[in-house]
């Protein structure tokens, strides 16, 4: 076709109108699929970044402007995307660097250097009521963020903390899962209240505590949610909770999301855990021969047909799996963030028939409503289920096997079995006659039903103001609501057919609801002003509820196990109470922070609290504190030091309160269930008074001050933190005994004084810092306590049979006899010694002699010298190494355990060294002889060093950063607990059977034992 005739066709065309209107439709069609293909095919970019001394910059943010879609950099810096066209804008971001903005143009790779963000790099520390640079503290603040804290597989908080924060004490009272933990700040503050720090999560506040036994309260709140945790631990940083913050406050921040793109992540692992010892018992054999020993007959004709015998401890202790789910979406805009969380937490126990399981969901919501109004939510709510079985007792002796299935495995006899033929557990009193019935088969103690279902819901709603410019007004709601459901069923199947009676079997339901209501205005003012000079004023009021509901069915005397406890009513015996509680607290709290030119820093504090628990003259408490610190890094004679990068000194003093010290009603007159009485042949229960008004009762309150550096070098490759402080503890509530003729046996009061002063070093070292990467970290405390007085009357008081709180000792020093080996044959025993040929000898300490209590003397402490934690961090490519060390040195443990199994009465095991118990032909001076009925005196020879040094964890990763579609994913291996390194002879050194009691310290009397484990994980983040 001629190209005239095409041309003079097409102009026809264009000069119909319809036609245009056609041609026109058409050739936008073609350019929007032409604009399409061209988007989808798009080019490919790449690059590399790195930071301002040329070094990669692993896992920086690549992101395409106005979109979601990026990817981020690999572990030599690198990255590669698709964009839609050349003039695509790339945003380049990363963590302490200023993000910087790149236009696609005609390039196709690229050379991008991020320069140092000074103000990222100053670190913010949250402290009450608001966060603070950290160059601006003045007050005695530890910071832990989450890749610490669960560097090592925990249930909670606390023992994510143990070890990594310099003037932190976390114990395990007891292993078992989500078992108890107490913390304590800087020492022991208290002796009748709580000594347990405030911790705050998200501006929620909430207590740990229980016994040994309960589970910890930390353990309902998933770790995995938290961002960051700040300790505060002197009176400066304190002062601002007043009356809750004596122990010390420690402060938890959940995630929350950020403007940018949406972060998905999964994180999991699943692992196994094994005992870590066994305690070695006599075999049957053995046992056999010391029972014809100490009955003097020939209870086993022939011993060595026993054999091994039955070994208890592993028909309890397993391998138990541990394991943890986590999903995570974080994200958000300008305007709304978001963070959302679910996590299933399962570990069942190295005790058969113990597991605790959590539920947990997390939700945190903020949005800026406009310039002046934000708004937001956090959410924390959890389903708790907790499966305990009786593990530590607080009696001696015998009651100790029958109490703790630990105990039982150890007492039982190796003679005898832990089945019937048809599979049933075979209560002892049912074997060989009933000759050992006052053993307990182990078996049966695990048959006991103990399940605590708990529903938690920690929530805070705020609402954030920008009345003018600088002064901000916050308004907070917050609640704790905790519902707690225990079925307990000892069944009758246990206990022997000869000694089953109208009681047997016995069942419980308890159900307890606690609710805390706070609210908190703040008003916060911020000025700057001459340039060199700031200002910034903070006002609290704060008023807070707490109740407490109990109520209990039990019964006894059931006709079977069928029902279990799920049918109360059919039992012979039943009763029934209920119980309620409440308090409120009111505080009014100003705050002046001042500082000039980042070198001076000043702050003022000042709280009154007022308590509906303490007495009418006495309801509220002033608490004021006063801080400042110099930077002497800023002084001109000191900022062309090249070795020196900041070197401050912190001085601060102040009061703080502990309400904690005081149950509700304590300074009332009380009445309570008093007799019974007959009245027209019925029998009622009457009133009767059961609590002395004390009006005067007032706050427990610490005095404390603390002084402290901060100093890093080489630019801030290395850093020390140093504190010493003294804090002296007033007017602490201690019972006052009374005389007869009042009517009451005591009278609680502010009698009593403690004192505990120490050093706390930090340090932080960045090694290697290139391709290879280590740095490690480092902290030691020592703290001493001692009593400074009690009641005036008493100088001291014996709080268990071997410890005792006494003035110008520490609290919970042990006070025993002084083990003086055995008595040998023809030797004369004294006088009120108790003792025999065979067996234990005590000293006559005040030579008079005979043997009173005149002669126990204070013989161990079981407060540490010092504690310490190290932490080692290597990085090499994709690799990462970790391991971390904790211990504590110096501290006694009185164990009971062998004050029991080292005394051979009859009828239950012993420990295996007792084969070297006195005879005649063999003279221990150690070890007793078999004697039916025997006791032994309370001596320090069952006061051990608790001193040890534990691998807590090592793990091994591997991160894979240029997967496409994936920003992250690691593996890893972790070991827990691997080694111990300590001379204490018990199942392990970390224990307490009195839980977080602030006087019975440092006692192991049969409490669940610890674990290690091995466990591997996966973590993507998408």
């Amino acid at each position: 076709m001629p190209k005239e005739y095409f041309c003079q066709n097409l102009i026809q065309l264009t000069n119909d109108p319809i036609m245009k209107q056609k041609l026109l439709m058409l050739i936008l069609f073609f350019l929007s699929i032409s604009i399409h293909l061209a988007a989808a095919q798009g080019m490919q970019v790449s690059g590399v970044v790195t930071d301002e001394n040329q070094l990669s910059l692993p896992g920086a943010n690549i992101v395409i402007k106005g979109t979601t879609v990026g990817t981020v950099t690999d572990i030599d810096g690198k990255f590669s995307v698709q964009v839609p066209s050349s003039n695509s804008i790339l945003v380049i971001s990363y963590l302490g660097y200023l993000s910087q903005e790149v236009i696609v143009g005609g390039k196709s790779n690229f050379q991008i250097q991020l320069a140092v963000d000074i103000d990222q790099l100053e670190e913010v520390v949250v402290t009450g009521y608001g966060t603070q640079r950290k160059i601006e503290t003045t007050g005695a603040i530890s910071t832990v963020k989450s890749e610490e804290l669960l560097q090592t597989p925990v249930v909670n908080v606390a023992q994510g903390l143990q070890g990594r924060v310099a003037g932190l004490q976390v114990v395990q009272n007891s292993a078992a899962p989500g078992g108890n933990v107490s913390v304590r700040v800087r020492g022991t503050n208290s002796i009748r209240g709580s000594s347990e720090p405030l911790f705050i999560v998200d501006g929620v506040q909430f207590n740990n505590g229980g016994g040994v036994n309960d589970l910890s309260p930390l353990s309902t709140i998933n770790p995995n949610d938290i961002a960051s945790v700040e300790v505060l631990k002197d009176a400066s940083s304190t002062a601002i909770y007043g009356a809750r913050g004596a122990n010390g406050v420690i402060i938890i921040t959940t995630k929350r999301g950020s403007a940018g793109r949406t972060v998905f992540s999964l994180d999991s692992y699943y692992g196994i855990q094994q005992p870590t010892k066994q305690i070695d018992v006599l075999n049957g054999t053995q046992f056999a021969e010391l029972e014809n020993e100490i009955y003097k007959r020939a209870v086993f004709p022939n011993p060595s047909t026993e054999g091994e015998g039955t070994k208890w401890q592993d028909y309890i202790f397993r391998d138990a799996p541990i394991q943890s789910h986590q999903l995570s979406l974080l994200g958000g805009n300008e305007k709304t963030q978001f963070a959302i969380s679910g996590n299933f937490f399962d570990q069942k126990g190295i005790v058969i028939n113990s597991d605790f399981r959590r539920y947990s969901l997390r939700i945190n919501l903020d949005h800026k409503i406009n310039d002046r109004f934000k708004i937001g939510t956090s959410i924390l709510g959890s389903q708790n289920v907790n499966n305990t079985i009786p593990t530590g007792s607080s009696s001696l002796d015998g009651a100790a096997i029958t109490s703790s299935i630990v105990g039982a495995a150890l007492g039982a006899p190796p003679t005898l079995k832990p089945y019937d033929v048809n599979g049933n557990v075979w209560p002892f009193a049912d074997q060989v006659s009933g000759g050992y019935r006052e053993a307990t088969n182990p078996l049966g103690l695990a048959k006991i039903l103990n399940k605590t279902n708990i529903q938690q819901v920690l929530s805070n709603l705020y609402l954030e103001a920008k009345l003018v410019e600088g002064l901000t007004y916050t308004a907070s709601f917050n609640a704790v609501l905790r519902n707690d459901l225990n079925d307990f069923y000892s069944p009758i199947s246990i206990i022997g057919l000869g000694d089953r009676n109208a009681t047997s079997g016995n069942g419980r339901k308890f159900n307890r609801d606690q609710s805390t209501l706070l609210h908190e205005s703040i008003f916060t003012y911020t000025k700057k002003f001459r340039e060199n000079h700031s200002l910034r004023f903070t006002g609290v009021f704060s008023t807070q509820s707490d109740e407490v509901r109990t109520n209990q069915a039990s019964g006894n005397g059931f006709p079977n196990d069928a029902t279990t406890n799920e049918a109360l009513q059919v039992a012979t015996n039943f009763s029934s109470n209920s119980f309620r509680a409440s308090e409120r607290l009111d505080s009014y709290m100003v705050r002046v922070n001042y500082g000039y030119k980042d070198k001076l820093f000043f702050d003022l504090t000042a709280r009154a609290d007022g308590s509906s628990k303490f007495g009418k003259n006495n309801k509220y408490g002033f608490f004021p504190a006063a801080s400042g610190s110099w930077r002497i890094s800023e002084e001109a004679f000191m900022k062309s030091s090249s070795v020196i990068s900041d070197f401050k000194l912190r001085g601060s003093y102040g009061i703080t309160g502990n309400s904690g010290a005081i149950s509700p009603y304590q300074s009332l007159a009380t009445v309570g269930p008093g007799s019974s009485y007959n009245i027209g042949n019925v029998f009622v229960t009457g009133l009767a008074p059961n609590g002395i008004a004390n009006p005067d009762l007032r706050w427990e309150k610490s005095y404390q001050y603390n002084i402290g550096i901060d100093v890093s070098f080489l630019d801030d490759r290395f850093s020390l933190v140093a504190d010493y402080y003294n804090r002296t503890t007033q007017d602490l509530l201690y019972l006052k005994n009374l005389p007869l003729s009042s009517g009451y046996s005591s009278i609680i009061g502010n009698f009593a004084e403690l004192e505990n002063k120490g050093f706390e070093l930090a340090v932080n070292a960045a090694l290697l810092v290139k391709d290879l990467k280590w740095d490690v970290s480092a902290n030691i405390s020592v703290n001493r306590n001692k009593v400074v007085g009690l009641d005036g009357a008493v100088a001291e008081q014996f709080v268990t049979p071997y410890s005792v709180v006494s003035v110008g000792y520490p609290l919970g020093v042990f006070k025993t006899f002084v083990h003086d080996g055995i008595y040998q044959t023809g030797e004369q025993i004294l006088p009120g010694s108790g003792g025999r040929i065979g067996g234990h000898k005590v000293k006559d300490i005040n030579s008079d002699g005979k043997i009173s209590n005149l002669d126990q003397v204070i013989t161990g402490d079981p407060n540490p010298d010092f504690i310490f934690g190290f932490t080692s961090n290597f990085a090499y490519k994709g690799f990462d190494l970790n391991f971390f060390v904790s211990g504590s040195v110096g501290n006694d443990l009185y164990n009971i355990s062998r004050y029991t199994f080292e005394n051979p009465v009859g009828q239950r095991n012993v420990l295996k060294e007792l084969e070297n118990r006195w005879s005649p032909t063999n003279p221990s001076e150690e070890y007793v002889s078999g004697f039916q009925g025997g006791r032994l005196p309370i001596s320090d020879q069952f006061l051990e060093d608790g001193s040890f040094v534990r691998l807590k964890n090592i793990t091994l990763g591997y991160s894979i950063l240029d997967i496409k579609g994936i920003q992250k994913l690691r593996f890893y291996v972790s070991g827990n607990n691997l080694l111990t390194i300590t001379d204490y002879t018990g199942f392990d050194p970390e224990v307490n059977t009195f839980g977080g009691s602030n006087v019975a310290i440092g006692v192991d009397n049969l409490v669940y034992p610890i674990a290690k484990s091995f466990i591997g994980g996966i973590q993507i983040t998408f």
